[in-house]
């Protein structure tokens, strides 16, 4: 199949489906399975606090704070 201006980049079949080139998603699927072990997150730091004064150029509007101040989980 010639490419031309407009067609696509890889070979379709008649359905205009794109062809499975390497392998198709059942490989990646074990390929990402086997990889898992290398790629091994750090423990995240706990996130410590943060007084008041430290908090500039933050304006929270009213009606935002009052939805919050009524909210069990922040406001309570």
């Amino acid at each position: 199949m010639p490419k031309t201006a407009g067609s696509p980049a890889w070979p379709l079949t008649a359905e205009t489906t794109p062809l499975e080139l390497d392998g198709g998603l059942a490989e990646l699927r074990g390929d990402c399975a086997r990889m898992v072990p290398h790629w091994r997150a750090g423990v995240p730091a706990a996130a410590e606090p943060v007084p008041a004064s430290r908090l500039h150029g933050i304006v929270v509007p009213p009606a935002s704070a009052r939805l919050l101040d009524g909210m069990s989980e922040y406001g309570d």
